[in-house]
């Protein structure tokens, strides 16, 4: 099996990681019930698809890879124009939407263990041209230094959702681009096949569009409402 060099204790840090996430979703963002079915159901059909080798078959067009994410990011799209939706989330607040990017940290840790053990590329590290874990070191700092006070400065964390935001995006398509997809144009001699598997997938299907959902949401809360 492709993932038997990726140790216990790894992948146990990126399973803990994601059920963290899910319950920052359901408890701190008070997500309805029948939210939370849904993002436990799909949590599941990924993990299936993931252990049916689904992800794993490299030719296709559209690439199969896009099923782990489209589908979150258009869930996103229409949280974002829908009327109700919309008065939810100008009601969470900064504190919520910026320490959820405490998840990017063991994220990183996780992305450097699969490449140590050739499961993706250096590109998709903080040795590479990875430096999405800035985010999450800097996360607390934000929360504690800037959100704390009273009257904060709304400058200093548009300035570093915008940042953040840029990271993301960075290390997205980076590992879009270094997957073994008729997309690839990067690391062909160390391709990311890790996030084909069980459990990270569910880096692309669900931290990824969860990290990417606060910044867009706090970026709403800044510049629109």
């Amino acid at each position: 099996m492709i993932l038997e060099s990726v140790s216990f204790t790894i992948n146990l840090l990126f399973i803990v990681t994601t059920v963290f996430t899910l319950l920052w979703i359901i408890k701190k963002l008070k997500a309805s019930k029948s939210v939370t079915i849904l993002l436990i159901i799909w949590l599941g059909v990924q993990a299936l698809l993931a252990k049916k080798g689904f992800y794993e078959v490299e030719d296709t067009i559209p690439p199969r890879f896009i099923f782990a994410l489209m589908p979150a990011l258009i869930f996103i799209l229409y949280l974002f124009n829908a009327t109700k939706s919309k008065a939810y989330i100008d009601k969470i607040s900064y504190k919520e939407l910026t320490i959820i990017h405490i998840v990017r940290i063991p994220v990183e840790i996780v992305l450097f263990a699969l490449y140590t053990v050739q499961l993706v590329p250096e590109l998709m590290t903080f040795e590479g041209a990875n430096f999405d874990i800035i985010s999450g070191v800097t996360a607390p700092l934000i929360y504690f230094f800037v959100l704390n006070k009273e009257n904060f400065n709304k400058n200093i964390l548009l300035g570093w959702n915008i940042l953040c935001l840029l990271l993301l995006l960075v290390i997205l398509v980076i590992a879009i681009l270094s997957a073994p997809t008729p997309l690839q144009h990067l690391a062909f001699d160390q391709p990311n096949i890790a996030v084909f598997h069980f459990p990270f997938i569910w880096l692309p299907s669900f931290i990824v569009p969860v990290v990417l959902f606060a910044h867009l949401a706090a970026l709403r809360k800044l510049l629109i409402k």
